[in-house]
């Protein structure tokens, strides 16, 4: 497939900034079909000419231009050197177009030079299954990866922990804390799955009562519920307490968002119906639908969401949708245990989409971030620091 005079001109169009929303989707839509190099034998003749369209100020074309370029060298896999540029050239140009709403003015209207990291700490790594178990007489046991522990209520094998499935009419509490750079799963006496996100922690009862409400508190932090449903334990519901806000739930799946460092509770429902009761108002969800507390203003709202944006972390998933480089930095932190400075301000506001795996290193991820924008960052110690 050659690029015809009508995909050119889009393209001058684009770059010129005088493109509509229908002439992305079409330019969008036609480099993604052309996935071999051969398809696209023009490639080299429209980057050149993309760098030099006279309206085009220079220094900011030769920035979108390195941008392509630095883009191939991060590649790792082994492919002829025009294959590899024909391939990074590609993956911008689409990245700059599907982005074009959220980058347009970091692309076009950055004057910032490209420069090339300085990385004082190549021993960052993602996180793994960790967590701390606090028991009720207050000791605490250190579960972490391959290494398994057994208590007479509960077993770890060092990703996960297990409660017996039993009943007392004694409520006896655990904490269980997961640390930055760290994820852990639990299964309660009740049944119920939690996937806990890093910088979380939940306190649960040992067992439960048949018949009795069913109550956890996720006191800080991100945590995934499989409710076991009502049905099972003579109707008794299943409650999840932060702070001021209570959910109610029969037996379903629902996403549950409330950091320290927030002042908003998310709550996400991904099959069948919560309440979210928060100072006496109450919003019935379905799935879908995101409930939003705002905790400053005292305000509750609903709004429509992508729920496997929104849940895709416990499936070793970053997906982000239309979110700041400051909220994509905070997520990141927690993660790989690093602390975020931004020198430069304007830089927190900058949006990004894009879906990364969780087991990938901070630098082919920041990587990724630099391609669709012009940003500059050093790494000092365990600090990230955007310039």
């Amino acid at each position: 497939m050659n690029p015809t005079p009508d995909i050119k001109k889009l393209l001058q169009k684009f770059v010129e900034n005088d493109c509509t929303p229908e002439e992305i989707e079409t330019l969008i839509t036609f480099v993604k079909q052309t996935n071999e190099v051969d398809d696209f034998p023009e490639f080299d003749e429209v980057l050149q000419q993309f760098v030099k369209i006279p309206d085009l100020d220079q220094q900011k074309a030769q920035n979108i231009y390195h941008n392509i370029l630095k883009a191939g060298k991060h590649r790792k896999r082994a492919v002829p050197i025009k294959k590899l540029w024909h391939y990074a050239a590609a993956a911008v140009i689409v990245g700059i177009m599907a982005s074009t709403y959220l980058f347009r003015d970091n692309i076009f209207n950055n004057t910032t030079e490209i420069s090339t990291p300085k990385v004082a700490n190549i021993n960052i790594q993602p996180g793994t299954d960790k967590a701390t178990l606090t028991l009720e007489s207050g000791a605490t046991i250190a579960l972490e990866k391959n290494k398994s522990f057994q208590t007479q209520n509960a077993t770890s094998n060092g990703e996960q922990i297990i409660y017996n499935n039993n009943t007392s009419r004694e409520l006896v509490y655990n904490h269980l804390t997961i640390p930055r750079g760290g994820e852990f799963q639990l299964t309660l006496a009740d049944g119920t799955r939690v996937w806990l996100n890093s910088e979380t922690q939940l306190k649960y009862p040992v067992s439960f009562t048949d018949g009795e409400s069913r109550q956890v508190e996720l006191v800080y932090g991100e945590a995934y519920f499989d409710v076991s449903s009502s049905a099972f334990h003579k109707g008794a519901k299943f409650k999840v307490l932060h702070n001021q806000q209570e959910i109610l739930v029969s037996g379903t799946e629902f996403n549950v968002r409330a950091y320290k460092d927030e002042s908003n509770i998310y709550t996400t429902l991904v099959e069948g119906k919560v309440a979210v009761n928060y100072q006496n108002k109450t919003q019935n969800l379905i799935p879908g639908q995101q409930s939003e507390v705002n905790m400053l203003t005292n305000t509750l709202k609903v709004s429509i969401v992508n729920v496997k944006t929104e849940i895709s972390w416990k499936d070793g998933i970053f997906s982000f949708k239309d979110k700041s480089l400051k909220e994509i930095m905070a997520s990141l932190s927690r993660w790989y245990d690093v602390d975020v400075v931004f020198k430069n301000k304007s830089l927190e506001k900058v949006k990004f989409n894009g879906t990364l795996r969780k087991q990938q290193n901070i630098e082919e991820i920041l990587s990724v971030i630099m391609s669709n924008s012009i940003i500059n960052y050093d790494i000092v110690d365990n600090t990230i620091i955007f310039n």
